[in-house]
């Protein structure tokens, strides 16, 4: 039995444009994400978030299904255009006003809300000005905080910020895989720092606001593994390591830049001044998102593995490594390379094939397996002395998957998105037990609930 300390956080997590639909009701305004999903061919299908789970509209049956799981957090955001339609300006009384009667809603179900002020939908009209890239954007997402912060800073306790800041910069603006859908490396890099000086601002508002509360940002943060023994592999993990983690977590807990990503990118690196650094080196504690690794080898990077000719992995649904060591390791280094005091695990999941079958079960060991398998790890890095206070599983239940739409699933709760009904999976049912007893069985034979 691996046991978990008696006031470990248990939760689940979503973002809004994954789950909420209701994309033009009640005044809201349009985002990145509506206009991306509706251009064809950005997402899998031409699949869209217009609709989603429809939790705009039945989220009291969703937080009753939790409830029943024995959840005691949930992870959600907040829609920006939703509150501010534009971005700036004028609020929207209707989107402030949903989420206190949501937030109302969950506290009555005896759910803890762990608010994300922004996963990725930002007002469109804000890009059409220049969008992360532009500095002032950050101005708006610190009102922005400052207003919605007034407004639930009563009740909510718990703050992330910024939900991945790489996923936003660099898919968003440098492959183009995510919205806005731009390939400008400059702007990339521009957006990254962009991100961290918009969490310092948005961090000094909520605390002017509710000087108690705790303010965090989530990071996707991955180990960066050379593969074979050569100095320049070697030297693309370290340079890798530091575009994806150092330039997010570095800036925060330490007030300083890595300086192998401003020598790496040239005339292209974003400018860094001391005043804001000294804005960005605030963090209450850090959301860990965890999937898989990037491994690095003679070809260069290969992210979980992905078509790498590597066979000494499992692959989930999404072609990623299943790797529960990494987990450890990540949890590991966040403690020892940036001193950091208080760590969460704010995603952590995996995307099967998943069947309803005829009696409405859904049975799926292997994301059972990956489940048990990470926690143990959890586990072990707590025991081992990394500061962790909790585990948010992703996702609450299937939902919309950016770019690949509704074909990955990646919940607990299985979401049949014609009818809108939900079914809780063999896995969800194991959650509940690992929940109630806060800790792991020695071992599980993943073939009932």
């Amino acid at each position: 039995m691996k046991t978990f300390p008696k006031d470990f956080v248990w939760g689940t997590a979503t973002a809004a444009y994954q789950v909420e639909g209701a994309w033009n009701e009640d005044g809201k305004g349009e985002s990145i994400w509506d206009r991306f999903s509706h251009t064809p061919g950005k997402v899998e299908r031409g699949d869209n978030g217009d609709v989603a789970c429809d939790q705009y509209h039945r989220y009291a049956e969703d937080f009753q299904l939790m409830q029943q799981l024995g959840l005691k957090n949930y992870r959600f955001s907040l829609s920006w255009p939703r509150i501010y339609p534009q971005g700036k300006g004028a609020i929207n009384q209707k989107g402030l006003d949903h989420y206190s009667r949501l937030v109302d809603s969950l506290l009555a179900a005896g759910i803890t809300p762990w608010v994300t002020l922004y996963h990725w939908d930002l007002p469109q009209t804000l890009e059409d000005e220049g969008g992360w890239p532009a500095r002032a954007t950050t101005d708006h997402f610190a009102q922005y905080a400052d207003i919605v912060s007034k407004h639930l800073g009563d009740r909510v306790k718990n703050w992330m910020t910024i939900n991945e800041p790489g996923v936003v910069a660099f898919l968003g603006y440098l492959t183009g895989d995510h919205a806005p859908g731009l390939k400008d490396e400059k702007k990339a890099l521009q957006a990254a720092y962009n991100l961290i000086l918009a969490h310092g601002k948005a961090y000094a508002a909520i605390k002017a606001n509710h000087a108690t509360t705790k303010v965090g940002l989530t990071n996707a943060t991955q180990n960066t593994y050379p593969l074979v023994r050569d100095e320049s592999v070697a030297a693309q993990a370290a340079l890798a390591d530091a575009q994806m983690n150092g330039i997010f977590l570095e800036p925060m807990y330490k007030g300083t830049y890595p300086q192998i990503v401003l020598d790496d990118a040239g005339d292209k690196a974003p400018e860094i001044t001391p005043d804001d650094l000294k804005v960005m080196n605030h963090i209450d504690f850090v959301g860990v998102q965890y999937y898989t690794d990037t491994l690095i080898g003679p070809k260069g990077l290969m992210f979980g593995a992905t078509g790498s000719g590597y066979n000494f992995f499992d692959y989930t649904e999404m072609g990623w490594a299943v790797t529960p060591l990494g987990l450890y390791d990540v949890l590991m280094n966040v403690k020892n390379q940036y001193g950091a005091k208080e760590i969460y695990v704010t995603e952590n999941g995996s995307a099967w094939q998943d069947v309803l079958a005829p009696d409405c079960r859904i049975n799926d060991p292997k994301r059972q397996d990956y489940l048990v398998r990470h926690l143990a790890m959890v586990h072990r890095a707590i025991q081992e002395g990394s500061p962790i206070k909790g585990y948010f599983a992703w996702s609450f239940m299937d939902n919309f998957e950016w770019a690949y739409g509704y074909r990955p699933r990646f919940g607990l709760v299985y979401t049949e998105f014609a009818s809108q009904k939900r079914y809780v999976k063999d896995s969800g049912y194991l959650y509940k037990q690992i929940i109630k007893a806060n800790a792991l069985e020695d071992s599980y034979n993943f073939n009932g609930k």
